[in-house]
């Protein structure tokens, strides 16, 4: 088995033949006799060394073994137990960056756990503040209405609560990337069903799609699903039906489907509005950014089926997508529309 390594086999034929040189030098110089002792001093001394070399080769064996302990998790080793020249040396100072790694881990957990308490804090302390004014602002409403005010007042007032929507809807999102960021999100693993996914994402804006008189088309194959969180990729899809929503003009279609194949579940999302310009294409996903008039991030993006279009909703469903080992692309449609492809591999093939 040692003589499998090339470094150990150069140094037993340098040795050997170094030992024969002095054996041919002591026969010539004092006889057979003489020679014989070289010889046999040499081969001693290969095998001494073959011995230390076994030696030092197991206890790296079991350095390594201990490291790949600890870079797979545990916590329980230590590197004390090696008392070899310089194998305890380079033990030692592996042993210190072990515990120097496992408090640094520690503290990174402390934090990240912080930061998550920290988030519930600011979405309980936000979320109660912007209700509370949304119940104020439609009471005073229906009063307005009651005591006969002039529609433009009412107007204003709807505007009002709108905008209060947009802006409880844009927190929360934000404290959801946070959270993701953090990477404080739990995400579940079991069975998803394409056609179970695409009904939940689609059932919060089925009013939507009928008041911007836009039809929704779902081709979901039979069977087609894949291993994920169902209720964080139905948002995730939710936000990408809202996007072609608002860039559909009325009578248009967004049309969803969704196979799977022995490699991946692959979902696709299409509409028919204007598609998304060249030069957005790279930028889509990123957060905030609003290209230029026509394209799936435009700037007058927001409108009254949702006032949300500040660039945070495809940030959002590419960061759950991400997180659960998933991707998302952005591109247009054969018909000019905007495309949206999701695909989540499969671990096994």
């Amino acid at each position: 088995m040692l003589l499998r390594n090339r470094e150990v086999r150069r140094t037993v034929a340098a040795s050997a033949v170094v030992g024969a040189a002095g054996a041919a030098c002591a026969w010539r110089l004092a006889g057979p006799v003489s020679a014989a002792c070289v010889a046999g001093t040499t081969c001693a001394l290969i095998a001494v060394w073959l011995v230390a070399t076994r030696a030092r080769y197991r206890a790296l064996a079991r350095l390594a073994a201990q490291v790949d302990d600890i870079l797979h998790g545990s916590r329980d080793v230590s590197l004390e137990r090696m008392r070899e020249g310089e194998l305890a040396i380079l033990a030692s100072e592996l042993d210190k960056m072990r515990s120097r790694l496992t408090l640094a881990n520690e503290d990174l957990e402390h934090e990240r756990n912080a930061l998550a308490d920290a988030l519930a804090d600011i979405s309980h302390q936000l979320k109660t503040p912007l209700t509370s004014l949304a119940l104020m602002t439609s009471l005073v409403r229906r009063d307005l209405v009651a005591a006969g005010a002039h529609e433009a007042e009412v107007a204003r007032l709807r505007t009002m609560e709108r905008l209060e929507d947009r802006v409880e809807w844009l927190v929360a999102s934000l404290l959801k990337l946070a959270r993701i960021d953090a990477g404080v999100v739990s995400f579940v693993r079991a069975r998803v069903g394409g056609a179970e996914l695409v009904a939940r994402a689609a059932e919060p804006l089925a009013v939507a799609f009928d008041l911007a008189d836009v039809r929704l088309v779902v081709d979901a194959a039979p069977g087609a699903g894949f291993e994920g969180d169902l209720s964080w990729t139905a948002e995730a899809l939710e936000n990408v039906l809202k996007n072609c929503l608002e860039h559909t003009p009325a009578g248009g279609e967004v049309r969803v489907s969704c196979a799977e194949d022995a490699l991946a579940f692959r979902l696709c999302v299409e509409d028919t509005g204007p598609g998304i310009a060249p030069e957005d294409l790279p930028h889509v996903f990123e957060r905030f950014y609003r290209g230029g008039k026509g394209n799936a991030q435009s700037a007058d993006a927001g409108s009254e089926v949702d006032p949300a279009g500040v660039g945070i909703g495809l940030a959002l469903a590419r960061s759950l997508v991400t997180a659960q080992g998933g991707s998302i692309r952005a591109g247009n449609a054969a018909s000019g529309g905007a495309r949206f492809d999701v695909v989540f591999f499969k671990a096994v093939v």
